[in-house]
């Protein structure tokens, strides 16, 4: 499992408030969307990181991790699987605090590697069904 409970917890509730989102775009029909949204409702500050750069539930949106010009704690990942590890070798090369991979979005290579680099790492899972399982 990619995932206790106990690292799932802990990236919740203590690695930070500030959730680089990406492949979030504007595109309501999409997952990353309403994950957002809910992230947001538990006080979460999301951070669109999508090609287009657009700004999303009131957030401004950068086209890289590298181009967000402040702090982030946990870099969520929307893309597909083949595209994740390089996203988490960035959220490592950003110093970001942890890393999410969505249901569905799954590196081997790149747990391994994000884990050995300090980070803690969920992957195969959802926050905004795991967040409300906190209360």
């Amino acid at each position: 499992m990619y995932g206790d409970p106990s690292t799932i917890r802990k990236i919740l509730t203590e690695s930070g408030d500030t959730w680089a989102v990406v492949g979030l775009s504007s595109n309501e029909r999409r997952a990353a969307h309403g994950v957002a949204d809910v992230l947001q409702r538990y006080g979460k500050r999301i951070v669109p990181v999508h090609p287009k750069a657009e700004t999303v539930h009131g957030e401004q949106g950068y086209a890289s991790l590298a181009d967000i010009p402040f702090e982030v704690d946990v870099v969520d990942v929307f893309v597909n699987s083949d595209l994740a590890g390089a996203v988490a070798d960035e959220a490592v090369g950003i110093g970001a605090k942890a890393v999410w991979f969505q249901l569905g979005v799954i590196d081997e290579g790149a747990y391994d590697r994000t884990r050995a680099a300090g980070l803690d790492m969920v992957m195969d899972r959802c926050p905004a069904i795991e967040i409300p399982r906190l209360d």
